[in-house]
């Protein structure tokens, strides 16, 4: 890859990174990785993630709340907590988030719930 081309992409991915990190209100880490690694699943990463932080039918809210029990679900810990972090950067309650709680229970039982554990601090 030239040089000039290598300067663009990463000032490409700085874009698609600030821009993240700022509908998020922080800056995972993997984006950065993923920008390094390989620039075009960045670009994929970016389009998936303007749709779910964009309101459409759903507000975004509600769509970042039903990835929180997606993630919940799969019991990754860091996603949970990158997910509770957006709904609420995008406007989520304290009570709406242990109201989907309650459904990461009913519906994946206690292991789900468990990989929420340190994500919920920042509720307090």
């Amino acid at each position: 890859m030239s040089g000039y081309k290598a300067n663009e992409d990463k000032q490409g991915h700085k874009e698609i990174i600030d821009d993240m990190s700022n509908k998020l209100g922080f800056t995972p880490q993997i984006l950065e990785t993923l920008g390094e690694l390989e620039p075009e699943f960045l670009h994929k990463y970016n389009m998936c993630n303007h749709r779910l932080l964009k309101d459409g039918a759903l507000p975004a809210k509600t769509k970042i709340l039903i990835a929180l029990a997606v993630v919940a679900s799969k019991q990754c810990e860091r996603c949970v907590e990158s997910q509770i972090k957006s709904a609420l950067k995008n406007g989520a309650t304290k009570e709406e988030i242990m109201e989907v709680m309650d459904v990461i229970f009913i519906t994946s039982g206690a292991p789900a719930v468990a990989a929420c554990r340190d994500a919920l601090k920042q509720l307090k």
